[in-house]
């Protein structure tokens, strides 16, 4: 546990220092390999090219991880498997970094740059129709790309380590990348099934981490009239919980416009603000859970 708190440190360290080797996480081998993997069959109905091929995409690169990593773990006092699983979560950390993309769409000169800005955080369709400068699309996207660059590979590093990072990582890219567009329709349909599977506690436990961090009842309120139908393997009791803490955080905030704050005038790159900073409060939040383990198991 330890270990994986410093590896988590390292890579947030590494990701806002050295920008340049966010360059390096790169998965164009996952289009070719799934291209390949449906290729082995000149049959467009085979089940290469359905969830069976898509087991087969997704299976081996994650076993082989595993199994480096069951092999390094007991090696050299564990340096070697310290050093693989760190590097393994900085590849799958991401890709973008989230404080780049929202200070782009802050500091965008004019709505046309800001809407192009904001492409990075929402799905086309957003920005194609003209709301890509929505607030709440904006808190929306925020969190999603939360949970998608951060909170997702973390939460699987520390469940499963490195294999279960690259796990989340593909399930991810295969699910909802445009990369992977040209995927066979019964191998998205699965892709977006594991992505559903594996964001539903991530999307829970950040919920709980706002929750927290922010205000409480506004956030259990929200949370609390999205399940009101049953609980559903659905995220979007995030979204709503992040509009409505945004919201109270708004209300709340002492800013004069007057001043001339450009922030404050616009309401939007406000939100926009604000939900970045819950965030980074979350992050924070989990960080410190995480030491809590670390120390009680040193003490225990």
């Amino acid at each position: 546990m330890s270990a994986a708190l410093i590896a988590v440190v390292a890579v947030l360290i590494a990701g806002h220092a050295m920008q340049s080797l966010t360059a390096l996480r790169r998965f164009d081998w996952l289009v070719d390999w799934r291209r390949y993997v449906g290729g082995l069959s000149a049959d467009a109905d085979s089940a290469l090219n359905g969830r069976a091929g898509f087991l087969l995409v997704v299976g081996l690169p994650v076993l082989l991880v595993g199994l480096l990593q069951l092999a390094l773990r007991q090696s050299l006092w564990g340096i070697p498997g310290f050093v693989f699983a760190t590097l393994l979560l900085f590849y799958c950390w991401g890709p973008r970094d989230l404080d780049l993309d929202v200070d782009a769409i802050v500091d965008a000169p004019d709505a046309l740059r800001k809407r192009d800005a904001a492409a990075s955080l929402l799905p086309a369709d957003a920005v194609s129709d003209g709301s890509s400068l929505d607030g709440h699309a904006l808190i929306d996207g925020v969190f999603t790309g939360a949970m998608r660059r951060w909170f997702g590979p973390l939460l699987w590093f520390l469940l499963l380590g490195p294999a279960g990072a690259l796990l989340y990582r593909i399930g991810a890219l295969v699910g909802s990348d445009p990369a992977h567009a040209d995927a066979p329709t019964a191998q998205r349909e699965a892709a977006r099934w594991l992505l559903a599977v594996l964001e539903w506690p991530v999307a829970q436990l950040m919920t709980l981490a706002l929750a927290l961090a922010a205000n409480f009842d506004a956030v259990f309120g929200a949370w609390r009239d999205w399940h009101a139908g049953g609980i559903r393997l659905d995220t979007g009791f995030l979204g709503a919980a992040a509009r409505a803490s945004v919201d109270i955080e708004i209300a709340d905030d002492d800013t004069d416009v007057s001043d001339g704050n450009a922030m404050a005038a616009t309401p939007a790159l406000l939100e926009l603000r604000d939900a970045m900073s819950l965030i980074w409060r979350m992050l924070l939040l989990w960080l410190a859970v995480l030491a809590l383990f670390v120390i009680a198991r040193f003490i225990g």
